[in-house]
Formats: C-alpha cells, sequence, structure tokens
C-alpha cells in the first residue's frame, strides 16, 4: 500500500473534520531528517511547546498531502469549539469510533491502519499533555485516545473494547461517560487509575520529537510488550503498584525471553517509571537492582582470529571492484556496524593528521548513526589481518564502495532500490551474511553473525591491553562499561590507530 493511499485513508476517517483548530497554531513548517519528512508546529504564543509528527515518506507531495490530514486529525479532536458541551464533543466522538468499527479492510489496509491509529494516538497524548484546554476537551482526548486503542484491537479481530465504548458513548450520561476518558496526567488528578500505556503515552509525548524513526519505533514496540506483561499478571493501577508486581512483571517477560532482553525491557520500564515519579504521576517506582544478574551477558559470540583471518583471506580473492569484498573487510579490521559502513562514500574515506580513515557522520538526509557517541572516525590500518590499504583506495576512487556501487543501488533488471540508512543496512546484512556462511560453513557457531567481527575487535583489543578509553572511540560506544563488559571520547587519531594495530597485528586470538 502506498503512502498516497495512507492519506487517503485518512482522510476517509476524517472526512468531517472542521479545518480551524480550537488552539490557534502558528504557521506548520517542515523539515527533512534521513530522507524523510517531518511535520513541526506549536501554539501561537508559545515558542517553546512544539509538536513534531513524522510523515513516514520521503516524497515532498505526499508529505504535504499528509500534513493536511495530521492537522484535520488534530482537529476533530481538539475540537474548533471551545465553549462546545460534553453532549456536543460526544456525537462527534461517536461517529469516528462506529467509523472505525465498521469499516472494511484488507491485509494491506490493515497495517496502514494500524499506523494511522499509532500516529494519531501519539498526536493526542502530545495535545493532553502539553496544550491548554478545557475540562470538556481533556475528557474527549481522553476518550479519543481509548477509541484509537480500541481500534487498534479491532484490527486484531477483537472488536468487544470498541463496541463497549460506542455503547457508553451512547447510553450512559454525561458524568457516566466522564469515565471513560483515560486520566490525564496532569498534576493534581493522581486519585484515578494510571495504566502503563496511559504512563508510556504520555512519556513518548514529551520524548518522541527528540528520537530517531527507529529508536521511537523500538520503544514503542518495547512498551507495548510491558503493557501485555502488566495485563497478563493483573496490574492496572500503577499508583499502587508494589515491588512484588514488578517481580511477577520480570518473571513473565522472562517465560519467552532471554535473561539480556528482559534486562533490556526492564531498562525501558524503569526509564518510563522514573519519569513518572519526577513528574508527580507516582509516588515511588521499584526498580532498583530488578534486573538480572545472571546469565544476562549478550549471547553473542566473538569470531576467533582463525574464523576471521580465513573471512579476510576469501575477500582478498574476490575482484578488485566488488563491493562485498571491501565491506567485509572494514568490518574486520574496523569494528564499524552493517549500516555505518554500508552508508560511506567516497568523500568519507579521508586522510587526516596522515591517516587514512573512515568518516562516520549523518551529514546527509539518507544516512543515519545509532547515536551521538556513533559520530567518529576510524584509521585504517594497512596489513591488519592482511587488509590491502593501497587497493583499497583504489577501489574507492573506482566506486566500489557500496554506496557507490551499481550492483548495490540497482537490482538485475536495473532497477534503483531504497537508498535509505535503513534499507542499505538490511541489503548488505543480507548480502553480507550470506557470505560469511558460504566461507565460515560448519564452524560458524549459531551465535555468530557479523556483528561478530565488532566483538572481535574489541576483544582483540581488550586482550592487547588497549586503554579502555581507546577501543571506546574506536567503536562508538556510549559508555566504556559497554565497550569491555558488553563486547569485550574523542582521542586522537594515532592513539586509535595504534589500538588497531595493537589488537589485530599482535599475538593470535
Amino acid at each position: 500500500m502506498t503512502t498516497q493511499q495512507h492519506a487517503k485513508t485518512v482522510r476517509n476517517l476524517l472526512e468531517n473534520a472542521p479545518l480551524k483548530l480550537a488552539t490557534q497554531l502558528a504557521k506548520p513548517w517542515h523539515y527533512r531528517r534521513n530522507g524523510r519528512y517531518y511535520l513541526r508546529f506549536r501554539p501561537k504564543g508559545r515558542p517553546f511547546v512544539t509538536f513534531t509528527l513524522s510523515l513516514r515518506t520521503t516524497d515532498r507531495t505526499t508529505a504535504m498531502e499528509l500534513s493536511k490530514d495530521i492537522l484535520r486529525a488534530l482537529a476533530v479532536f481538539h475540537l474548533d469549539q471551545p465553549q462546545a458541551t460534553w453532549d456536543e464533543l460526544k456525537a462527534q466522538l461517536i461517529v469516528i469510533a462506529e467509523e472505525c468499527l465498521s469499516m472494511a479492510h484488507g491485509d494491506e489496509s490493515l497495517v496502514a491502519y494500524s499506523m494511522i491509529y499509532d500516529e494519531v494516538r501519539s498526536a493526542l497524548a502530545q495535545g493532553s499533555a502539553k496544550a491548554s484546554l478545557n475540562v470538556d476537551q481533556q475528557r474527549a482526548l481522553g476518550v479519543g485516545q481509548q477509541i484509537l486503542k480500541a481500534a487498534q484491537a479491532r484490527l486484531h479481530g477483537q472488536p468487544d473494547d470498541l463496541v463497549r465504548i460506542i455503547d457508553d458513548l451512547n447510553e450512559r450520561s454525561a458524568i457516566d461517560s466522564h469515565a471513560l476518558a483515560s486520566p490525564s496526567l496532569s498534576v493534581g488528578t493522581s486519585k484515578e487509575p494510571l495504566a502503563w500505556d496511559k504512563l508510556a503515552d504520555s512519556y513518548m509525548a514529551e520524548h518522541s520529537a527528540d528520537l530517531k524513526d527507529s529508536t521511537r519505533t523500538s520503544l514503542l514496540n518495547n512498551h507495548k510488550v510491558i503493557q501485555r506483561a502488566f495485563e497478563a499478571i493483573g496490574v492496572a493501577d500503577l499508583r499502587v503498584h508494589t515491588r512484588d508486581d514488578l517481580v511477577k512483571l520480570r518473571g513473565n517477560l522472562a517465560e519467552t525471553r532471554m535473561a539480556s532482553t528482559v534486562n533490556g525491557l526492564i531498562q525501558n520500564l524503569t526509564t518510563v517509571l522514573s519519569w513518572g515519579v519526577r513528574n508527580d504521576h507516582l509516588a515511588k517506582a521499584y526498580t532498583t537492582k530488578l534486573k538480572f544478574t545472571k546469565g544476562a551477558d549478550s549471547s553473542r559470540k566473538a569470531f576467533s582470529r582463525e574464523q576471521v583471518v580465513a573471512l579476510m583471506d576469501h575477500a582478498g580473492g574476490m575482484p578488485a571492484d566488488s563491493w562485498e569484498r571491501w565491506a567485509l573487510s572494514l568490518l574486520a579490521i574496523t569494528g564499524g556496524r552493517v549500516g555505518e559502513i554500508c552508508q560511506l562514500t567516497k568523500v568519507d574515506v579521508q586522510n587526516v593528521d596522515g591517516y587514512w580513515c573512515i568518516d562516520i557522520n549523518e551529514q546527509t538526509g539518507e544516512k543515519s548513526v545509532k547515536n551521538k557517541h556513533s559520530i567518529r572516525r576510524i584509521p585504517l590500518v594497512g596489513g591488519a589481518l592482511g587488509f590491502d590499504l593501497t587497493a583499497f583506495l583504489t577501489a574507492v576512487k573506482a566506486n566500489a564502495l557500496p554506496s557507490d556501487h551499481q550492483d548495490f543501488l540497482r537490482t538485475k533488471d536495473g532497477r534503483p532500490r531504497p537508498t535509505d540508512a535503513a534499507a542499505k543496512a538490511a541489503r548488505g546484512s543480507k548480502a553480507l551474511g550470506t557470505l560469511l556462511r558460504k566461507v565460515l560453513g560448519e564452524s560458524l557457531d549459531e551465535n555468530q553473525t557479523l556483528h561478530s567481527l565488532r566483538h572481535h575487535l574489541v576483544s582483540s583489543m581488550k586482550s592487547a591491553g588497549v586503554p579502555v578509553a581507546f577501543a571506546q572511540a574506536v567503536t562508538g560506544h556510549a559508555s566504556r562499561t559497554i565497550t569491555y563488559d558488553g563486547y569485550g571520547s574523542d582521542i586522537p587519531l594515532q592513539k586509535a590507530y595504534e589500538a588497531i594495530q595493537q589488537g589485530l597485528m599482535g599475538a593470535a586470538q
């Protein structure tokens, strides 16, 4: 389903929406990041209160159309008549809820609407948390969020919640309907029950604008996993949660997940609960020392030196213009991530202070890095594991880097491939992973992947006595603990060069 069809489905959902917002906005503006368009807007007279929504497209025309639809969605739920009574607002909500319930869907439409409901629900959460709205508007926003959550359940064949909301809106009085509204998360309403999804939504509303798309998606998915775990153990109100509740939650998560994965989810849980305490939504969060301490090490296993030498020997025998040859070689001698290597361009291969290096950056819209610590220069050590620096520099000029190579950028029949960072990383991972299995065969452990080349470099530097700060600068980790505890700053290139040289050209591992 195309993005333009996504825009059409939003219009179908909100076709009767008023065009004027109750909260008057300054002129919205658009910007691009990593090739995608975003819409940013703010209430008039409030320069420090901004809202940002991803338009999920790299096409400008489609982005402009989606912008109109998102503004219309906000208009539906914020309304253009602040003086409207709850009964009047309720009638508008019934129309939306009934359309969500009755609309027919195909397989692609199901995916599209799931994305749309997520975006609109996020917009409502931001409005509730940040906009200046009256009681009835906040009540409408709360019910609106419940409608969208129930609508998503309906997409999975679970219509009961949506039917219940429609029945309640139709049959209950305004006072009864008030109980339907999602509890406001502002200070002063602490007597209302507070479910995990409401707290997590409010947290994301405050932080979404500062997150990359990939990070935002990952957090939303993790929050959904945590929500299901809370539902499984019967915790519906975090205001009265106990330490025992969180221990049960951890146990539920661990039933089908490794300890390291559970610890990642608990970190997300801790972040949101701690934010809730700081903002007076919760009195206390019982998350201290909740993570597993045993069995929590990463299952990824570093390659042995013999395996890496075998890979480099194979790469050395590949054609000089093969992008796979140089991508695999760079992964082995720099410890770079697959996505970082696959988005390199000619201008990223530089001579700085007499050292040839690769520059990991996101200076163009199609590039993306994991975090700010990932932006770095990694020196290239000629001779390390047989790496031919002169041949590499010649190949770079001949367009042998993945981002410049025709075979990487186009299909066999000449059609262009997507050029965003995620697509390049996925394409590189698939091709290089196949090469990995071909070369190593039965010696490849089930816990060894392309990322094991990164582990190999780190463990090599650690074994060679390289100071952790230097290893951290090479790998681009956010903390020194991650660099050596999980795998095995800014420093001069010479020190980074010596760190790699010491790790890869010393004794065999």
